[in-house]
């Protein structure tokens, strides 16, 4: 009923009468044909054959929900707590909803989509600012940077290279080989290069906080999906010796030995898998895409074309693995669709290249409000700051004290005292190498100064947002102030109700109807087995409904005819059964115990009438109730705005 009442309430969508021209006024007030418009087109989506009767139709209700809404106002529901509450629970919900920037998100993902679409075989270089001894020498590093780059221009083979200079430990073995990778298996910064190289080139050398590195595309294809699987993981305990680490071997060759021979995979890997987590469920691994594991697991993994198949094992870093392909989940190639569209976002949102998604705040909020900085000696700041953060003698910091007025955002200034409180809490490196330069440290600050103003006045910045929050405010004023002149008094005033139905019992009659249990399961095989065993005991309907607690429920009563499961036109017995039938919106189904039948209508009592009483009553008061509101706030609409409308 609440979400009902919501879309009643003025909502939103983008600007439909080029300009503002009042449709009705109510007393003082007066609404915009674009706001009517908005709420209009939002909750009218169906294709609609007579326009102008669905317009004249919507009205008369939107007219209803302003009155019942400017009485809310009038008698200040917007200030009760629990009100005030939840709209700020929803704030602090839909906030981060809007604090990027949608274009720069929309790029972002259309370009994930078009990365996840294809795979990437990548070797890489890694040149570490670290030297043999353990000590930060980027000088060094720079060195053999060039050097390498220098080789690789002559030609020189990017896997020799790799082994003889990459200070991946790894490199000796693999050549530099990781893989293939997809959209979201690298850092941005390196997975940028990688797919802006193309295949058979290296791509420009890429400096992380660690060192150097230098990518080659070795090949791409298509993108494989993602593999859901199962392993069963023989781990080789540190310094085991060889008679060790042959016996582990030989286990995993009986294993996979017991598994070509039917033996049950699930049981083996909760019994024998050291991999703990998916051994609890019989080896069970989240969905696999590629990039995510050892090359030599995923080389293995990805070999595996049947579902079902079973690899032999194979020995990584972590020990001996057998691995079964469950199934494929291929790579959603539609543009177009939503879940995959939200899915990438969702990521996008949690990855590093999301960092300066927030970069169009700051030049929103300067541009719109503007920012003003205001006169002062960064040394006295400064000075002024170690003294209170770290009590150093004061020498020029005399010039500033606590509310010395730094800089302003429109009409909020921002003084040495907020400079100090937010410099307390975030002066530190995160990795905890020691404190930031002050100078750093006010630029953080103004910017976190701007995106909380932001925040705090998102309604003034965007439009959307503003009409979401005003959206669900007056719908919950609309209903609060329905429960307390309709909702409430149909259920309390049993004087009325009475008197309503005595007024019209004539429409309080029972049609064709049957006193019957009507048994509701959780889907199709349910029903038929409840079915079957009521079948076999009608008496005992109970025992049979309590024997499927969790995927049965029963609800005995006396319906009408039409309401009785798959009864269509069929006379109903006593004693008879309807057959199960299905639900297709949610895949349930149902059917009927007929007890008792009823082949004549009969006045139906107070209490049986009860529910169709108050929804008459209330229909009732709500009539009265518009009527009031109307002579208390007069209604008048300017019929040529509604006729440029209803054309």
């Amino acid at each position: 009923m609440k979400k009902f009442i919501i879309l009643l309430t003025v909502s939103f969508v983008a600007g439909l009468v080029s300009k503002a021209q009042t449709l009705f006024t109510y007393g003082a007030h007066a609404v915009d044909a674009n706001d009517f418009l908005r709420a209009y087109n939002k909750n009218n989506t169906q294709q609609i054959k007579d326009k102008a009767r669905s317009i004249s139709d919507y009205l008369d209700l939107y007219i209803k929900s302003r009155l019942k809404i400017q009485e809310a106002y009038e008698r200040k529901l917007d200030t009760l707590p629990y009100i005030m509450a939840e709209l700020a629970n929803l704030r602090s919900q839909v906030t981060e909803n809007y604090m990027t920037d949608p274009e720069r998100t929309a790029r972002m993902v259309t370009e994930a989509f078009q990365r996840s679409q294809k795979n990437v075989h990548v070797a890489h270089i890694f040149i570490s600012f670290r030297n043999a001894g353990g000590f930060i020498d980027t000088a060094v590093a720079q060195k053999k940077r060039d050097d390498i780059l220098q080789r690789l221009s002559k030609g020189q083979d990017f896997a020799e290279l790799t082994r003889h200079f990459s200070d991946d430990t790894t490199a000796r073995v693999n050549n530099g080989d990781i893989g293939y990778i997809t959209v979201f298996t690298l850092p941005y910064e390196f997975e940028n290069a990688i797919y802006s190289t193309p295949a058979g080139k290296y791509a420009p050398v890429v400096k992380s906080k660690i060192g150097y590195h230098i990518f080659k595309n070795l090949g791409e294809r298509k993108a494989a999906g993602k593999i859901k699987a199962q392993q069963i993981l023989l781990a080789i305990p540190p310094g085991s010796d060889e008679e060790i680490k042959e016996q582990i071997a030989r286990r995993a060759d009986s294993l996979y030995k017991r598994i070509l021979a039917g033996d049950n995979f699930n049981r083996l890997a909760a019994d024998f898998s050291n991999d703990y987590i998916s051994a609890a469920s019989g080896g069970m691994m989240p969905d696999i895409s590629v990039g995510q594991y050892d090359p030599a697991f995923e080389k293995v993994l990805w070999s595996l074309t049947k579902d079902g198949a079973v690899g032999k094992p194979f020995l990584t870093s972590h020990g001996w693995h057998i691995v079964k392909r469950l199934s494929l989940k291929p790579v959603v190639t539609n543009p177009k669709d939503k879940p995959y569209q939200d899915e990438l976002k969702q990521r996008i949102i949690a990855d590093s290249r999301w960092k300066n998604a927030r970069d169009f705040v700051y030049k929103k909020v300067t541009e719109k409000k503007g920012f003003k900085k205001i006169p002062y000696e960064d040394a006295a700041l400064w000075n002024m700051t170690d003294s209170v953060l770290d009590s150093k003698p004061m020498t020029s910091g005399w010039a500033i004290t606590a509310h010395t007025p730094l800089f302003s955002i429109g009409d909020s200034v921002y003084n040495a005292n907020h400079w100090v409180n937010y410099a307390h809490m975030y002066r530190y490196k995160e990795d905890g190498s020691g404190v930031k330069p002050w100078e750093q440290v006010r630029e953080e600050w103004i910017k976190h100064s701007l995106l909380e103003y932001y925040k705090n006045h998102l309604e003034e910045f965007n439009d959307e947002f503003r009409y979401q929050m005003q959206e669900f405010k007056e719908g919950n004023l609309f209903f609060e102030i329905m429960q307390q002149e309709v909702w409430n008094k149909s259920q309390t005033d049993t004087a009325g109700l009475l008197s309503l139905y005595e007024q019209n019992k004539k429409n309080y009659l029972w049609k064709q109807s049957a006193d019957a249990v009507l048994f509701f399961c959780a889907d199709m095989n349910t029903a038929n087995a409840v079915y079957k065993d009521v079948k076999a005991n009608l008496p005992g309907w109970r025992k049979v409904a309590a024997q499927y607690p969790e995927k049965t429920v029963t609800d005995s009563s006396r319906f009408e005819w039409e309401q009785i499961p798959n009864l269509n036109k069929t006379v109903p017995k006593a004693g008879m059964l309807t057959n199960p039938l299905l639900n297709t919106t949610d895949n349930t189904a149902s059917f009927a115990y007929i007890i008792k039948i009823y082949p004549e209508p009969t006045q139906r009592s107070f209490n049986d009438a009860k529910g169709m009483v108050i929804n008459d009553y209330q229909a009732v008061l709500e009539k009265r109730w518009d009527e009031e509101l109307r002579k208390k706030y007069p209604v008048v609409i300017n019929q040529k705005v509604l006729a440029d409308i209803l054309k």
